[in-house]
């Protein structure tokens, strides 16, 4: 940094031959050096921190993301099958296990809408016009939506395009074939979901005068399907649904109705799981191992701070490390022998990993399998028996928690970054600020030293003088 000051001790450095340039450097430098290698020493340290309770936020967001989906696979929770899915196909929901399968489903009647198709015009396409004024549908509660034909829309596929867009449920669209063009109009299938639809054309020759319909077949307007609900036979009882896809006969199970066929009867079921829980266990407690490892390496305590783990001395993930150490002891179940996944091999080492006793756990399915099973993946997860996978969420949602230890720590440490970076540009502030003024200064010393040397060859001059007139 070039000043007016430095600019004067340039010019003025050959009156005392000493470098002061150098030397306010040199100052400066011995000032700012300390405090900035100890503002970046911690700057770094606090980083390294932040880097790291990140590290494990996500990590322990992967582990518990992972078991909820292992868990709910297929592997785990069988599969929902149909010995015909030409009639009925099944797909399971998620949030639990479908009960009461087998099930016997009878598909009596689909599901149908309302569809209106105008007569062809010959000759036309989509852009051909339709007629200017308005087109109204007015659906079986008597609620009217009203959309004006004009120039902006005046076409097969503007008026097709203006119906989609208007949102009452009925949709629209342009065909064209060897007869020429025509819009077909479709609502929402259930017998509820009827509609009809009336216009009011400028033109009374116009494609839009036709397209009227209000329970009767004319000339230019003809209903091609009525609506009507989808009716099954579920174990012997009937039910309608406006809709061919149902998803509340059975808990957890969508099912899907491709065809009628009264007096055939679909078997809904569930397939076994092909994996078993003696696999799933060793697959947790080896990713909840990887976890506890990394968290252990970041919190380990050294002969000094630089051979502590980055994390050594976090409340935040203490407090982590105790809510995960205590999963083994906590109940996934409130009935039968095994509640807990001590009870049935899974212990804490004094690490705070975990280890399967496999014979345990093998006693254990032998004398209760269900119960076992049901303790630690659940059809249905309840606040008595919420299973692993809910269990490790309700943990991961206590550890990262707003107002919990780590928010709180990740929050003092994003705080502190803000605060470092503060204290440097201060530093150079500072530091600036002192350069300019020792630069005053020696540009003042070198104006006086410049002096003196003036004032002592003068001097010199006039002592030789003398002496010389006295010889």
């Amino acid at each position: 940094m070039t000043s007016v000051g430095s600019s004067i001790l340039t010019a003025l450095g050959a009156g005392s031959g000493i470098d002061t340039s150098s030397l306010v450097s040199s100052l400066v430098s011995a000032t700012r050096d300390p405090k900035e290698s100890a503002i970046t020493s911690r700057q770094s340290l606090n980083s390294s921190r932040i880097s790291a309770l990140a590290s494990a936020v996500s990590s322990l967001d992967t582990f518990a993301d992972a078991l909820t989906e292992v868990l709910s696979g297929a592997a785990y929770t069988g599969t929902a099958a149909s010995n015909d899915s030409s009639i009925a196909s099944v797909t399971l929901l998620s949030g639990g296990s479908p009960a009461g399968l087998p099930a016997q489903l009878i598909v009596n009647q689909l599901a149908t809408a309302r569809v209106l198709s105008s007569t062809a015009t010959a000759g036309a396409t989509g852009s051909s016009a339709v007629g200017t004024g308005s087109f109204t549908i007015t659906n079986a509660a008597g609620e009217a939506t009203t959309i004006t034909i004009d120039s902006s829309n005046n076409s097969f596929a503007g008026l097709a395009s203006a119906i989609n867009a208007a949102g009452t449920g009925v949709t629209a669209r342009v065909v064209t074939d060897t007869n020429g063009t025509r819009l077909v109009f479709k609502g929402e299938t259930g017998a509820a979901n009827d509609f009809s639809v009336s216009t009011s054309a400028d033109d009374s020759g116009s494609v839009l005068a036709g397209l009227g319909w209000s329970g009767a077949d004319s000339a230019t307007m003809s209903s091609t399907s009525a609506p009507q609900n989808a009716k099954i036979t579920l174990d012997g009882v009937a039910y309608e649904y406006a809709s061919n896809t149902v998803d509340g006969a059975i808990d957890y199970l969508r099912i899907d109705l491709n065809k009628a066929s009264p007096g055939t009867t679909v078997t809904l079921s569930m397939t076994q799981p092909t994996a078993g829980l003696s696999d799933l266990l060793k697959e947790f407690v080896s990713a909840y191992n990887t976890l506890m490892t990394a968290l252990n390496t970041a919190t380990a305590t050294g002969a000094d701070s630089s051979s502590a783990g980055v994390l050594n001395g976090v409340s935040g993930v203490r407090d982590m490390k105790r809510q995960l150490a205590a999963i083994t002891s906590t109940p996934l179940g409130s009935t039968g022998t095994y509640k807990t996944l001590a009870d049935i091999g899974v212990a804490t080492n004094r690490d705070g990993t975990l280890s399967l006793d496999t014979d345990m756990l093998a006693k254990a399915m032998e004398a209760d399998p269900e119960g076992v099973t049901n303790m630690v993946n659940p059809k249905v997860s309840t606040a008595a028996n919420p299973g692993l996978a809910s269990l490790m969420d309700s943990v991961r949602d206590s550890i990262e928690k707003d107002d919990g230890p780590l928010k709180l720590a990740q929050e003092r440490y994003g705080a502190l970054a803000e605060d470092f970076t503060e204290q440097l540009s201060k530093l150079d502030d500072q530091m600036t600020n002192y350069q300019e003024h020792l630069t005053k200064v020696y540009a003042a010393m070198e104006t006086r030293l410049s002096a003196l040397k003036a004032t002592q060859s003068y001097l010199e001059q006039q002592i030789k003088v003398w002496n010389n007139s006295d010889n």
